[in-house]
């Protein structure tokens, strides 16, 4: 009996989705129905999927399922493509077999009986052969000053052009990567400059696209004297940036953030020109955030009086129609070139290997590369990408050594003979493998090396000194530089979490592929795709046929809802449905019904469909506590719900926040409920860091004891909060996410205070605001407060202390005898600068207070009134363990320490005085109060001070 249950058996679901008429997107749920005991199935099981057309005679895909003792117990989704061919089949089957055990097979038939296939696309938009416009025609102070480097306008520029420039109207125009769409967008930002006085806001899917954006727009346009600013994604600084500026970049989710009160900002209406850039993102698996943000832009611009326009830019799409429509460009406004219309044609070769293993792969990918860079490149440059960091590293050093074999390190090293300055950047180089691949003409990189590395690098690159550069797929976005051969190694990377490969998102292939296409050169560029064999066919559909995106917002639906909820945009069930309609959801509805499992496309099946989904939603906005459903019909917001919306936090972590918070929680309780967030669920769990963490573990006090699983991201999420408050010494990989981590936990903390003092709990309230000060300074709150001064260490403290009068506080610190601090410190001009500059930026605020009554009746209003005098105006949080710009802020609170009762809270910002009111104990008696004055990013600079009322019956 006992092994009958270790035989290995799988139960699986499979969801077919149609893309086209002739793609099928399939999702495979794989759950293992059986003990995995490794004594007897070794450390690891490899199935194979097989997914076989309806006579069973013919593969459509496979690739194998490899599953570990650790996920024995949870269900796993794999993804995949497989075509369709006409006439439509009746069936296909899916097939998981054992690749060791006899008679482990699972067989799952899928009808395609009530299979909708999506409607037929309409072509793509012809290339005119027309005249290639000069940039002359733009009036010269813009020719000259926006378009310098060129002489004419390409094919796709001088084809929109008359709508770009010469029309207000909404546009959309997709075109494959290179083929200068950002001039496209400049010339949408001159005519609004010349015909409305409003602003211009660009927004774009993530970060690397604004800051490039950002560096690139910033000089071009303070030569006619406007302004491009960027959003940071705090409120404040936000605010500044957008009063300031003409022409604003930000990421959808900063955009996001700023756009949900766009009732209580009234400056929102001053934008009359919406860019939204890299459209294609929309059908991404992050897409649903972006096509929230462009649907309350749609909303808000029908509120309105005044003509707001709207220019989309993306990768070519089949579906380009819908996605017009749904930004408000008309038919003839909508351009969609096919993806061979590329200003500089682009040659795509495809390489496959048959190998299942990716590690195995990659080694056998190594030669084939080399050949590639020596005899296809003809001496030109090259970007090659690979799955991860250390891959990055170990692809040069073979690019290298292959060369240095095959005698062709000197063909590589394009410079033979380096100038001295050449020589005298590669010296600068610090990584020892760096150095010694630069010399042979390869350069890599990645978040392992420093800052100087990696400007250095480049440098190299773009001075032509070295021909290769080997870089992690995921720095696609981030590189600002150009290659006329681009090698992609691989297709897939590892999830460390699930413990299997994930393909690239096909938004990042495109964009690879989008660094070879150089406007201002008409050479032919390369590209060469490694692959597994069963990715193929597949990627090929994907890159030379443009393919259609869908949305997937309806599975994320509920965040958006409840900001719109608490924005009193929306007020009741059929005002949330009518939202809907704003939305690219709405348009693929009709055209794309088995996507979205509707069984038909009239107006009453997507009728039925959207009040359903808004039903789930609301209901599950409503068990949250997030929302009110008065009389079934109405909407209002509760007080958790307008928490979310405004820190933008997701329903489903304030419920963990409201449900997991008590009027007992300390610290450590608040940092594992901390680190369950849903916000952390981006973070990469990679190969191997499972291991690396639970040695980490060993060296951190406050965590012995506790088992970890990894299971879920929330054991990294604590483990690195306990390494960044402890200072210890991680990875780069793990550096980088404690950078991505500390931003969420900014806000995931106010969020916090909020629903803690929401309950009334002080304690709690005083815990979570002392955290936030440390993650600021990446303290403990046992460490001394003289660490978060920049380059103090242990000695330096010591030697402080044992001044007379010893020197313990920041303040201390600052009241020192120049002469005696030179001393003591005994650090460089440099370092002295840095402790001069956060000594400088130390809060010193004076607090006086006053209250109304010290003796009140039972119930009654009791007002404190606050007033601050400041040292100087507020500047920017100084910390060397905080990588982000972050404005200070307070909280001042009204409490009784005796019986942890909170009686009055507010946020502090530039206002010097402020009025705390809160309501007189019930109970006749005396009371001793404590004024709380607290901060959000410093230690040690806190300020309590009691005063007693006293309260008579009446």
């Amino acid at each position: 009996h006992k092994f009958v249950h270790m035989f290995p058996k799988l139960s699986i679901a499979a969801q077919f989705l149609p893309i086209t008429r002739s793609l099928l997107k399939v999702e495979l749920n794989i759950t293992p129905n059986f003990q995995f005991d490794s004594q007897y199935l070794d450390n690891s099981m490899l199935f194979w999927v097989f997914i076989e057309d309806g006579d069973g005679e013919n593969i459509v895909h496979y690739e194998p399922f490899i599953l570990h003792p650790n996920r024995s117990m949870r269900e796993h989704t794999l993804i995949c493509f497989v075509p369709l061919t006409e006439p439509l089949p009746p069936q296909y089957f899916v097939k998981v077999i054992s690749d060791r055990w006899l008679h482990s097979e699972t067989t799952l038939p899928v009808s395609f009986r009530h299979l909708l296939l999506p409607k037929k696309f309409p072509p793509p938009t012809e290339l005119l052969d027309l005249q290639p416009l000069p940039v002359s025609t733009l009036p010269s102070e813009y020719s000259d000053k926006l378009f310098n480097e060129l002489e004419y306008f390409n094919p796709i520029q001088t084809q929109t052009f008359p709508v770009l420039f010469e029309s207000s109207e909404n546009l959309l125009l997709c075109a494959p990567s290179g083929s200068g769409k950002d001039d496209c967008a400049v010339l949408a930002i001159i005519k609004q400059i010349q015909t409305n006085p409003g602003k211009c806001v660009y927004v774009a899917p993530n970060k690397y696209i604004v800051e490039r954006q950002f560096f690139q727009w910033k000089m071009k346009f303070q030569d006619i004297e406007k302004i491009v600013v960027k959003f940071t994604g705090d409120v404040i600084d936000d605010n500044k940036a957008f009063d300031l500026g003409h022409v604003i970049l930000t990421t959808a989710d900063s955009w996001d953030g700023f756009s949900r009160r766009w009732k209580q900002r009234k400056n929102i209406k001053e934008v009359s020109l919406y860019i939204f850039d890299e459209l294609h993102f929309v059908g991404g698996p992050d897409g649903y955030l972006y096509e929230a943000v462009i649907s309350r832009t749609r909303f808000i611009c029908s509120q309105l009086d005044k003509k707001v326009r709207i220019v989309g830019l993306s990768s070519s799409l089949a579906n380009a129609k819908d996605v017009g429509e749904w930004i408000g460009a008309t038919a003839g406004n909508i351009y969609n070139f096919s993806m061979s219309s590329r200003p500089s044609p682009l040659e795509i070769h495809f390489f496959s290997y048959d190998s299942n293993y990716a590690v195995s792969r990659l080694l056998s990918m190594a030669k084939p590369v080399f050949n590639i860079i020596s005899t296809k490149s003809n001496g030109n440059s090259v970007i090659v990408f690979v799955p991860s960091k250390t891959q990055s590293q170990l692809t040069a050093i073979d690019i290298m050594s292959f060369a240095i074999v095959s005698g062709k390190n000197k063909k590589i090293l394009r410079n033979e003979k380096l100038t001295s300055s050449d020589l005298d950047l590669i010296n600068t180089i610090q990584d020892l493998a760096l150095s010694e691949t630069v010399k042979s003409g390869v350069g890599f990189y990645n978040s392992g090396l420093s800052s100087s590395d990696k400007s250095t690098v480049l440098k190299l690159y773009l001075r032509s000194v070295i021909q290769v550069l080997v870089v992690p797929f995921q720095y696609c976005w981030e590189l600002n530089v150009r290659c006329q051969v681009t090698i992609i190694m691989d297709t897939v990377y590892f999830d460390g979490l699930d413990q299997h490969v994930v393909d690239y998102k096909i938004s990042d292939i495109l964009q690879m592929l989008g660094l070879t296409a150089n406007q201002l050169s008409n050479d032919y560029a390369k590209a060469y795709i490694l692959c597994h064999t069963s990715k193929k066919e597949y990627l090929k559909k994907f890159i030379q046929d443009p393919l259609p995106i869908e949305s997937h917002i309806n599975h994320f639906f509920h965040d958006h809802l409840n900001a719109e909820i608490a924005s009193t945009s929306v007020e009741n069930k059929q005002e949330a449905v009518d939202y809907l309609t704003w939305t690219f959801l709405y348009r693929r509805l009709a055209q794309n019904p088995n996507y979205y499992n509707l069984n038909g496309s009239t107006h009453r099946h997507i009728s039925d469909y959207l009040s359903e989904l808004i039903e789930s939603v609301s209901t599950d906005l409503e068990n949250s506590k997030c929302i009110t459903v008065e009389d079934e019909l109405n909407l209002a917001p509760s007080n958790l719900g307008m928490i979310a919306s405004y820190y933008c936090v997701k329903y489903s972590t304030i419920e963990l926040f409201s449900s997991s918070l008590t009027s007992k929680t300390k610290m450590k309780g608040l940092l594992e409920v901390l680190s369950a967030a849903m916000e952390f669920t981006g973070i990469l769990f990679r190969s191997g860091e499972d291991l690396y963490l639970r040695e980490i573990v060993t060296n951190i006090p406050s965590l012995s004891g506790k088992e970890f699983t990894f299971d879920d991201i929330s054991d990294k999420i604590l483990i690195l909060i306990h390494c960044h408050l402890s200072r210890i010494n991680l990875t780069s990989d793990l550096n980088d996410d404690i950078k991505d981590m500390l931003v969420m936990i900014s806000k995931l903390l106010l969020a916090i205070v909020d629903v803690i003092s929401s309950e009334g709990w002080l304690r709690p309230s005083i815990v979570a605001m002392e955290l936030s000060q440390m993650i600021t300074q990446g303290l403990r709150s046992q460490d001394s407060i003289l660490l978060q001064v920049p380059h103090l260490n242990d000695n330096i403290i010591t030697t402080l202390k044992q001044l007379e009068p010893p020197v313990v506080t920041v303040f201390d610190l600052i009241d020192l005898d120049d002469n005696i601090r030179q001393k003591s410190l005994n650090l460089p001009i440099q370092k002295m600068s840095d402790v001069a500059l956060f000594c400088n930026c130390y809060p010193n605020i004076d607090l006086n207070f006053e209250v109304s009554r010290n003796e009140v009746t039972v119930s009654d209003q009791v007002s404190v009134i606050v007033q601050l005098a400041r040292d100087s105006e507020d500047v920017p949080v100084v910390s060397s363990r905080y990588p982000h710009f972050k404005n200070m802020g307070w909280w001042l609170l009204v409490g009784d320490k005796s019986s942890n009762i909170l009686h009055s809270i507010k946020r502090v910002a530039k206002q010097s005085k402020f009025t705390l009111e809160f309501e007189a104990p019930a109970d006749p008696g005396d009371y001793n109060l404590t004024l709380f004055f607290m901060n959000d990013s410093y230690l040690g600079c806190d300020q309590e001070y009691d005063f007693n009322i006293t309260v008579v019956s009446d």
